[in-house]
């Protein structure tokens, strides 16, 4: 069977699915050599920058430090370290924002430089074999080297790896249009490439390293082939260009014909990949002692007059690398981090250059429009075509990782690994509805790993909540024991001869006394209060019976005082309509008198019947030997029945409440009685022929009511009568007002 390096010498590789071919546009910088920056004025320096955990911040505002200086610490293995770019004064440490799609702002070190460039001090090793491969390690640590591919993967992890590695594969495809860092690289550094691929193999011993690079890079293969000529392990090889073919699962199965599953490292496979820039890094950083402060940006487009690759200071905004290659488009900034493919726009040019920052395009209008221009593509509906899923190097379904990502489903997500998404762009890419797919991938990944870890915290609190119940339980227990033990060793000891027992138990006999004394005095409180509340009972029962006797009195006078004002205005009404009588004929006015005249005559003596009916209630009552009470009790009102004793209320407002039933109940008697009397004299008093003043007459109308309910007709009649010549009363008594006043 033929092997993996006899079918690369003869120059047959294997395809991954999908893939396109887009402009590749690399001839804006290609054949320009490599510029060096100036130092900007400022210096943004994110503490984070790779996948993994921020370091701490060991330099604070107004420290001096020099070039290469280390301005925070790694406490962990996915922390990577930062350094000072150049020398210089650390002016603040904020928040801003750092190169992300979503313009994110996180803790900054701002450095001011000094525009001297001082070193710190160097220990150069040109001979890195003399160095163990922990000493490798913790060089490569300290220098805070990430990979530089774009993933951003602290390299120290993955380059320690304890498999078995069969291929080291050293990545220089960079498919991605636009970018020619590495290509420049590898034409301009490529013994120092080769130095780091060479630690590499000193640290992994694999047993073939496979250099692949896309055949659209003639000069770079050219120093390749020559750099590596004498070394029989070490293989260049030239792949088809295809873009992704420099994903890195793309690239080990091009080269080994090994499709790496989904959620496997590729170390398990015996397989370890890494960055041309890393390799540069990782020789930089083990041989001259030299951290990871600056690398090769491609800064391209044709918005610039001056396209170049450049060497930038960790740090360095962009607007500072863009204004060098004379950009032109200030008025309609557009600058997108990255390639076409898989960059992001940015919200503005003062976002800072970070390690795994490859390439600043900035393109113009007609080259790729900003998504805030009027001449960019809208997003419209999907009308699933399926081109995204053919061209789809991962193999995944973009379509519906699409709905899920807008519906936020991420148990769907899960099931479609949105995670084996490389983020390439190419289903984007040949989209015919323009939809920005790659977007809705890294917004849904960012809100999973923030659900991750607000998990992470969840289960955290939750495993020091049960901790601290446990400590509780043994606090709770061991204090019990203690206090046991404490009693046991105080009876021990009070049970033997010695002066100090003795003592000992008198003070626990004083403390029993103590206690035996509140206690009684607690019983003594509780006896009192409730003989009071009996006694307060006692006087509220007996005070029912006078407040009984003082409403009847009460009710009579008020029905006393009611039929006399009733008397009195009826005989205000008669004595004037005897002064009318002079100036009419006693026909016209007749009814009036005697109708009020009578009714007025009614009301006294039902007021009277009801005095005389009430009296021997009372009498009754002032004979019960509960009556025997003072006239004091006896008119004692119902509000301060209302305020006994507080000790009791439920009893008091029973009691009230019984009394002022009982006051309702007879004063709804005596309206009805009063009602009932007035009606029968009123219906009497319209059957008579002539007046009656006499208490007798009151009989006779009684009588006479039988007669008036058989006769109901001449009732009514009699009724009209009354109140027709009522009407003419009023009138003459007006007339008469009238004429007097005029007169």
């Amino acid at each position: 069977m033929e092997s993996v390096i006899e079918r690369i010498k003869r120059g047959s590789f294997s395809q991954f699915h999908g893939g396109i071919h887009p402009p590749e546009q690399k001839f804006l910088t290609c054949s320009k050599p490599i510029a060096s920056a100036q130092i900007p004025e400022q210096l943004i320096i994110p503490i984070r920058q790779h996948i993994g955990q921020a370091g701490n911040v060991m330099v604070k505002v107004g420290d001096k430090v020099l070039k290469g200086q280390i301005l925070s610490d790694c406490d962990s293995p996915m922390s990577v370290p930062i350094h000072a770019p150049t020398s210089g004064t650390i002016t603040a440490i904020k928040s801003m924002a750092i190169p992300h799609p979503s313009g994110l702002s996180e803790a900054c070190i701002i450095l001011t430089p000094d525009g001297e460039d001082t070193w710190k001090q160097r220990h150069i090793c040109p001979e890195f074999h003399s160095l163990s491969k922990t000493q490798i390690l913790d060089k490569i640590a300290n220098a805070g080297i990430s990979g530089m591919g774009g993933a951003g993967f602290p390299t120290q992890v993955k380059v320690s790896t304890l498999a078995k590695i069969d291929y080291l594969i050293i990545n220089a495809a960079e498919c991605e249009p636009y970018i020619t860092a590495d290509d420049l690289l590898l034409q301009e550094h490529s013994p120092t490439i080769l130095d780091g691929i060479k630690i590499l193999d000193h640290l992994l011993t694999p047993k073939n390293i496979l250099i692949g690079i896309e055949e659209n890079k003639t000069k770079a293969i050219a120093a390749l082939k020559k750099a590596t000529a004498d070394i029989d392990h070490i293989d260049v090889c030239v792949i088809p260009t295809k873009y992704p073919s420099g994903g890195e699962k793309q690239l080990i199965q091009i080269l080994t014909g090994q499709e790496v599953p989904s959620g496997v490292l590729p170390s398990s496979l015996g397989i370890v990949m890494q960055n041309v820039a890393t390799c540069f890094a990782i020789a930089d950083a083990v041989i001259n002692d030299t951290p990871l402060i600056k690398r090769v940006v491609t800064v391209s487009g044709q918005a610039l007059e001056k396209p170049q690759n450049i060497w930038a200071l960790i740090g360095t905004p962009v607007g500072f690398l863009t204004d060098q290659c004379g950009y032109k488009n200030s008025q309609n900034r557009h600058l997108i981090m990255g390639g076409p493919m898989m960059g992001f726009s940015l919200p503005h040019d003062q976002v800072p250059v970070i390690k795994t920052t490859n390439c600043i395009l900035a393109p113009s209008e007609i080259e790729i429009a900003s998504p805030f221009s009027s001449t960019s593509s809208k997003e419209v509906e999907c009308i699933r075509c399926g081109q995204c899923a053919d061209v789809c190097p991962a193999q995944l379904l973009p379509q519906e990782l699409l709905w899920s990502a807008k519906a936020k489903d991420q148990a769907q997500l899960a099931k479609l690994n949105l995670f084996d998404c490389i983020e390439c762009g190419a289903c984007a890419y040949v989209c015919p509805s323009q939809i920005p797919l790659v977007h809705y991938y890294r917004v849904a990944k960012a809100e999973i790993r923030q659900q991750k870890l607000l998990d992470i915290k969840a289960e955290k609190a939750k495993v020091r909540f049960e901790a601290r119940k446990q400590r509780l339980e043994r606090e709770k227990v061991a204090r019990v024991e203690k206090h046991k033990k404490a009693a046991e060793a105080r009876k021990a000891r009070m049970n033997t001869d010695t002066s100090a027992a003795k003592s000992e138990k008198s003070a626990v006999a004083d403390a029993l006394a103590r206690v035996k004394a509140k206690k009684a005095q607690a019983s003594l409180k509780q006896n009192t209060a409730e003989g009071s509340v009996t006694s307060t009972v006692e006087m509220t029962a007996e005070s029912v019976v006078p407040v009984d006797e003082s409403k009847s009195q009460v009710a009579n006078a008020i029905a006393r005082a009611k039929a006399k004002k009733i008397a009195q205005k009826n005989q205000a009404q008669i004595e004037s309509l005897d002064t009318l009588q002079n100036n009419e004929s006693p026909s016209s006015s007749q009814a009036a008198p005697v109708v009020i005249d009578k009714k007025a005559k009614v009301d006294v003596a039902i007021a009277k019947a009801k005095a005389n009916e009430n009296k021997p209630q009372a009498e009754t009552i002032s004979d019960s030997p509960n009556a025997q009470v003072d006239a004091r009790t006896k008119a004692i009102p119902l509000e301060i029945v209302n305020l006994a004793s507080d000790s009791d209320d439920k009893v008091t407002q029973a009691l009230n409440k019984k009394a002022k039933v009982a006051a309702a109940i007879a004063k709804a008697k005596a309206k009805a009685k009063a009602k009932t009397a007035a009606n029968l004299a009123a219906e009497t008093s319209f059957d008579s022929a002539e007046p009656s003043t006499t208490p007798a007459n009151i009989d006779v109308m009684q009588d006479s009511n039988t007669a008036a309910q058989a006769d109901i007709a001449a009732t009514k009649k009699a009724r009209v009568a009354a109140v027709v010549a009522k009407a003419k009363a009023k009138k003459l008594a007006a007339s008469s007002n009238k004429s007097t006043t005029s007169e």
